[in-house]
This record gives C-alpha cells, structure tokens and sequence, in this order.
C-alpha cells in the first residue's frame, strides 16, 4: 500500500489541507492534559510549513451533541493555542468561513479550522447518505467548501482513516487531480502495521486483550492465519474459558460467543494460549482481598488480571519473538494491582525490543498502558490509531487510505 508522501510534492505558495488527528483530552477547565497527538502531528506540520506551504490544519475533537453551551467545552481552540506554543509562530482558530483566513495566508503560516464534527455533514456515513440523497448532499456540499480551500491534501489522521467522515474520505475524493498525499504519521503506521500482516519476522507472537471477544473477534480470525502464537489476555479470557467448561465466577464473560470460542481454539490448536491463572477479587478495587486462581474462580469473585504462572509463560513467548503485536490490557490495568500483568507485558515487550524485534502497540489502553509503565520509547512502533489500528489488523479496506494517490 504505498501512497505518495508529502516527501514527494512541492508545495511552496500551495494552500495545504492537512487533516489531522488532534482529539487531545480536556480536564474540566478545558485544558490539554496530554498534547500526545499534537507532539506527534509537528513533524508533518513542520515539514510543511519549512517547504513554504500555507497550511490549514483540520480535526475532530469529542463528540458534540448539537448543544452550543456543552460543545463549546470541546472547542479546538486549546489546540490552536498549543500549536501556537509548539511552532513558534501564530497558529488562528477559524470558524465560520475559512475562505478569507485561508486565502490570506503566507508561504510557511498556518491556521486550523474549528472543531470539524460541529458539522453535522462531517460525520453522515456514506451507507446513510446512499439512501439518502438529502443527506448526501449536505455530506457534499461540506466536503465541497472544504476542498475548495486547498491545493494540495494531506492525510496524517490514522486513527480516523478508517471512517468515512468527510474530511477523511468525501474531501480527497473530490480533489481528484490534485496532489493528496499522506503525512509521516500515516506513513509510520503502514510501514508497521502493514510489514506485520504481510511479511513478518518469525516468530509471530500477537498479544490481544481487553474485555470482549466481539471486539476483537475480526482481528483474532484474521492473525490466526498470520502469527505463530496468539496469546489472550483481558476479560476475554474468561469467554473462552468458560466455553472450555471452566468455572469463572463473576468474570465478564459473552455467553453468545462461547461456540465461537470454541470453534476458534480448535482450529488454531496450541497456536491460541489462554491463561493458565488469574488475579481474582469481589470488586474492582485497590484494596480489594485478591486470591490466585489457577483453576476455578469463586462463584462470587471475578478474573481481574493473569496471574504470576501466566505472566511468566507469556513472557517467555515473548523472549522468543521476532514480531510482536500487542493489543488490549491483561487486566483492569487502571486499578492496582490488577495492573501487575499488563506491566509484565509492557516490559517484556521492550525487552524484546532491545534484542532486535519489531514491536508494535496498538492504540487505546495499550498505548495508555506502556506510556504509563514508562516505555512508550522502548518499542518500535505505537500506533496512533486505536479502532483503526485493530481494524487494519482484520485486514478491513480503509477507503480513506486507498483514495490517496499512489506512490
């Protein structure tokens, strides 16, 4: 999948539309309390502006619900005032029509567009607006005004190319023949993501966790055929214990998905590994009474993280790796100490890093969880998107990414 990079194109005196993925979260006074995903957008930004383009950068921030005084709490302009801070130079918000901010812009200046899901239009899906021709047109005619401030599109939004927004996929569709490139960002993650499901280095060895099987139940039947090992961690261990005929007490388990369960385990073989114990408790709580299961699991406590036996055999696994992919928590990591798993993970992960292995983390709670164990930098690569990168995993088309031009 290579797409042409902002490497390849000139844009000095070009009206540059980069969208980006500036979804940064907000304490209750409205303040940045992890500028992440901006600190990660600046090498594209830069790279842009030092090439002499007049950039207007686009994002979604939250999920406005069409009340002005709650939306206006998820305002980008914080992060019209970060970027100020970070570029060194005046970043505007704009709201309303751009058209004039935009046409005003110098070689090597930049705005940014208020919040784009203020716009009803941004978020039509394209199967709604199929159906729908009114929805269609209010989806093109916002998709249109958009388009006609740029020269030049880039796409340096990962974690939302796997939406049909309008910004991601309506815009870039209608600038056919211009320039519409993607940015560092996205090129990093097709570069990981897509080296991991095409061509490994072996061992394959995919970690996935968190709470449910259904969430990851495409990406569990795509990497079956793909890796050596698939180890499984989270509460969605408990679904496929239980379905084994194993006692699990309170754990969440997906009753629905127990023959699927099933079904998946024997065709994989030893190739699937589910927790030989676990950390249990009666609730969710840091001073909670816990007990290591390696068998059942009292009726009236839960599976909260693996157990030290686990850990130790996941682990091991992973010592042996030559590819890894890590996707989803062992445990309720934002509770110690059911934490104790997820940290083991992280660190055998930069560990193996540190011999040699690619290592790749998805976005979400793993990402939360190796920034949190401090390691963030100890790894390969950690993905930008969180649903995107799963759903890349699956192997799903991104409309988004196949629009762009090709290298």
């Amino acid at each position: 999948m290579a797409k042409r990079s902002i490497d390849d194109i000139d844009v000095k005196g070009q009206r540059v539309l980069v969208r980006l993925d500036l979804n940064v979260p907000l304490d209750s006074a409205c303040r940045i309390t992890d500028d992440g995903r901006i600190q990660a957008a600046l090498p594209t930004v830069r790279k842009l502006i030092a090439g002499g383009g007049r950039l207007t950068l686009m994002s979604h921030l939250g999920r406005p619900k069409g009340d002005p005084e709650s939306d206006k709490r998820l305002s980008l302009a914080p992060v019209a005032a970060r970027l100020t801070e970070l570029l060194g130079q005046p970043v505007a918000l704009v709201s309303g029509n751009a058209g004039e901010t935009v046409n005003g812009l110098a070689d090597g200046q930049c705005c940014l567009l208020e919040n784009l899901r203020f716009h009803e239009a941004e978020t039509i899906k394209n199967k709604k607006a199929k159906d729908d021709p009114d929805l269609r047109t209010k989806k093109d005619r916002f998709a249109g005004e958009l388009a006609a401030l740029a020269d030049v599109y880039v796409n340096d939004a990962f974690g939302t190319c796997h939406r049909d927004n309008a910004s991601m996929l309506t815009v870039p569709q209608q600038m056919e023949g211009k320039p519409r490139c993607i940015g560092y960002l996205v090129a990093k993650e097709l570069k990981f993501l897509g080296d991991a499901v095409t061509s490994p280095k072996r061992p394959f060895v995919v970690v996935l966790g968190g709470a449910k099987v259904s969430d990851k139940l495409g990406a569990i039947e795509s990497l079956l055929d793909k890796c050596d090992t698939l180890l499984i961690g989270g509460a969605m261990a408990y679904t496929f214990a239980a379905a084994g005929g194993e006692s699990v007490g309170k754990s969440l388990v997906e009753p629905d998905r127990y023959e699927t369960a099933r079904t998946l385990r024997a065709k994989a073989g030893d190739r699937i590994r589910i927790p030989l114990d676990s950390v249990a408790a009666a609730a969710i709580s840091a001073d909670a009474d816990t007990e290591i299961c390696a068998g059942a699991i009292p009726s009236d406590m839960m599976g909260l993280d693996i157990g030290p036996k686990t850990i130790a055999a996941y682990c091991d696994t992973l010592h042996t790796a030559a590819t890894i992919c890590w996707n989803g928590p062992m445990g309720v990591f934002e509770t110690p100490p059911f934490d104790t798993g997820t940290v083991a993970i992280a660190k055998a992960v930069a560990q193996a890093t540190s011999r040699g292995a690619t290592t790749i983390v998805g976005g979400g709670d793993s990402a939360a969880a190796i920034k949190a164990a401090g390691l963030a930098d100890q790894v390969s690569h950690v993905s930008t998107g969180g649903g995107a990168s799963l759903e890349f995993l699956e192997g799903k088309p991104f409309a988004a990414i196949d629009v762009l031009d090709d290298a």
